[in-house]
């Protein structure tokens, strides 16, 4: 049999087709055209005025479309991040999904008693080292705000820190300001060993958002030009959750946050044209009924599959997305459900960036074993998203034919194609069981997130990172006593 090269087919999600597409573009346009937005930084509101927006009442300004159109055509198609020994590891494409943890937790679930408690300095340092060493978990954000900081305002510094300390995979950080970014971005420099490495080989990527409806806070304007001026990669996501920050049906919020998006992208290459811009709004839903934002909602998956169409029909830009999240207060099956359908939505949409993955409690709480179950739920929905090879090896009528002839008591697993090829062709779970009764009855009837608690365990006390030079961490330290 004469098969050649067969491409193999990866299965895909899409859920918008170019009309609709085009008509939620043109809807945000308009929306930048009529409505306007609401600038409070001074020398963006002056930039964008000067390349042809048009200023009215206190602090709002109209912008062209021609504005949007430009800033998408000199924002770059790709992204690359490297890790901090620089490595090329996230190279953000259409086609490569990468999954990574949350930030801005006010509890985590303690690992030793399952407490729901505040986050410590000490989780930060855990869910990192966490991070490096899962497989299929690409970068590590905070997962909380310590409460024990020594300096608050300094909250964000610290945690970046931490994380610099415990992993050295990309790191997607959190500013409030001018000066803790400016601190933040000069530790990050000493780990690349200066500006212009951290520049050709960027490591970390910032998280800033704009205030749904259209409004575009000072301190958020100074985080995002700072980046652009410094070639640091950032995505500008806004809270345009549909019924609180943004129209209530889908079609509406997602205009209403993809014009934020464009309205930060234009102020971000005004200020360095071709600077690195992630895109991609989070539009989830407003609870009706606890007025909570919903971390489990099928909405949120809906529209960034919806964004991801757009990406590929008009936008081209790397997006920024979310999975693995949880409105369920313990790890349990709600938590298991709402994760693994958003995770495999992510990656049968393509998306780029995607955090969140190991949330609780609409956000509020993290967890240690939702971040262990999310690496192998990751690694399920990219089995499944790699579709199925079909070639000379996969057919196996070679292995057929030599089976057939070993007589009526031979079967597969005898085969030496079996053992050839079995890790390969088949899924092996780590940490799902797939035990027999007797033998998951013997091992402690344990259930999943008890596995996952002891995997969790396992992983901080045996995996080992590699250290950063005493002189880089001596140099970090000292910044931060003198904060």
């Amino acid at each position: 049999m004469e098969l050649g090269s067969i491409t193999t087919f990866q299965p895909r999600l899409k859920v918008l087709n170019r009309r609709q597409a085009l008509a939620i573009h043109t809807a945000a346009l308009e929306i930048l055209e009529k409505t306007g937005i609401k600038m409070e930084h001074t020398e963006s509101r002056d930039m964008l005025a000067g390349a042809g927006g048009r200023v009215f009442g206190k602090d709002w300004i109209r912008l062209p479309a021609y504005l949007a159109e430009e800033a998408i055509r000199s924002a770059p198609r790709q992204i690359t991040l490297y890790d901090q020994l620089g490595n090329k590891v996230m190279p953000l494409t259409d086609e490569n999904p990468f999954y990574g943890t949350g930030s801005d937790t006010t509890f985590t679930l303690d690992l030793e008693t399952g407490e729901r408690r505040r986050c410590i300095l000490k989780d930060t340092a855990n869910f990192a080292k966490l991070v490096d060493g899962l497989e299929n978990i690409s970068f590590t954000m905070s997962m909380g705000n310590p409460e024990d900081i020594p300096k608050v305002d300094y909250i964000y510094v610290y945690a970046f820190a931490e994380m610099v300390k415990n992993t050295n995979k990309p790191i997607v950080f959190i500013a409030d300001r001018g000066e803790d970014i400016a601190k933040i971005y000069e530790i990050a420099c000493l780990v690349a060993g200066g500006e212009d490495q951290l520049r050709q080989k960027p490591f970390l990527l910032n998280y800033s958002e704009a205030i749904s409806p259209l409004r575009f806070p000072e301190h958020v304007m100074d985080r995002l030009i700072f980046c652009a001026r410094k070639g640091i990669p950032i995505c500008l996501p806004s809270g345009s959750n549909a019924g609180g920050g943004a129209p209530v049906t889908l079609a509406g919020a997602m205009a209403m946050g993809i014009a934020e998006n464009l309205a930060g992208l234009i102020v971000h290459q005004l200020a360095a044209k071709g600077a690195p811009f992630l895109f991609g709004p989070n539009v989830s839903a407003l609870d009706m009924k606890s007025a909570v934002v919903s971390y489990g909602c099928p909405e949120w998956s809906l529209t960034q599959a919806a964004l991801a169409d757009m990406r590929d029909e008009i936008y081209g830009l790397p997006i920024w997305s979310f999975a693995g999240a949880s409105d369920s207060k313990v790890v349990d099956a709600q938590a298991g459900a709402e994760a693994m359908f958003s995770i495999i939505t992510a990656m049968l949409s393509r998306c780029n960036l995607i955090h969140d993955n190991g949330y609780l409690e609409y956000g509020s709480t993290s967890s240690l074993e939702m971040v262990t179950i999310a690496n192998e739920l990751v690694a399920m929905a990219r089995y499944f998203a790699n579709g199925i090879p079909v070639n000379e090896t996969t057919l196996a009528l070679d292995a057929l034919e030599r089976v057939k002839n070993a007589g009526p008591q031979a079967f597969f697993l005898m085969d030496d194609h079996t053992f050839e090829n079995f890790e390969q062709a088949l899924f092996l779970p780590k940490l799902l069981d797939r035990n027999r009764y007797d033998n998951w009855e013997t091992d402690g009837a344990k259930d999943l997130y008890t596995r996952s608690n002891e995997e969790a365990k396992r992983i901080l006390s045996e995996h080992q990172v590699t250290p950063k030079d005493d002189a880089v961490l001596k140099h970090i330290d000292d910044l931060l006593k003198a904060l």
